[in-house]
């Protein structure tokens, strides 16, 4: 599987963009998967149903299964919040997992950078596994030190969809 991070600071539109490709990327005939990342605490179940009473008695996980989706849900209880490679394997194999969140591990990101990141400056300089950056408005990266990175608009979503395109064709799988 090809993983593709879209990083960038909160309030930059990371999952707007991922929101906006996935239905671009499965027309290319693409299969996409995403994994997220949340650096607060989420209950994806409900107080009081099964499941959750389930979990409660100290199961290690619990299956909801549906006509129409099934979800596992892994309590950690004392164990450490797995890796990203550690979640990958969980998944089906598809054309393309694209990451929102570990923004400091060491696999491929698009950045998405606007100046309503509150001062903060895009990480592409100083972060070697940036492989483009998409902004409004465009930078030039090789103003920053990156001459070779590829510039990306955020207004031309087609031109970040064949981005995209290209990374999953001429990029190796994740073993």
């Amino acid at each position: 599987m090809k993983v593709l991070g879209i990083a960038g600071w909160s309030g930059c539109g990371k999952t707007t963009l991922i929101v906006a490709l996935i239905p671009r990327l499965r027309a290319r005939g693409l299969t996409v998967s995403t994994l997220k990342h949340a650096h607060h605490d989420v209950d994806l179940d409900t107080p009081g149903k099964d499941t959750f009473r389930h979990r409660e008695a100290g199961a290690r996980e619990v299956v909801l299964a549906t006509g129409r989706r099934w979800a596992l849900l892994h309590e950690l209880r004392d164990e450490p919040e797995p890796s990203l490679s550690e979640l990958l394997v969980h998944l089906q194999p598809v054309d393309l997992v694209l990451v929102e969140g570990w923004k400091t591990g060491a696999y491929p990101k698009l950045e998405i950078w606007r100046p309503i990141a509150g001062n903060q400056p895009p990480r592409f300089p100083t972060d070697p596994s940036i492989v483009a950056v998409a902004s409004e408005p465009l930078l030039d990266p090789a103003q920053m030190g990156r001459p070779d990175l590829p510039a990306l608009s955020l207004a031309d979503l087609n031109g970040v969809v064949e981005f995209v395109v290209r990374f999953v064709r001429d990029t190796a799988s994740v073993p």
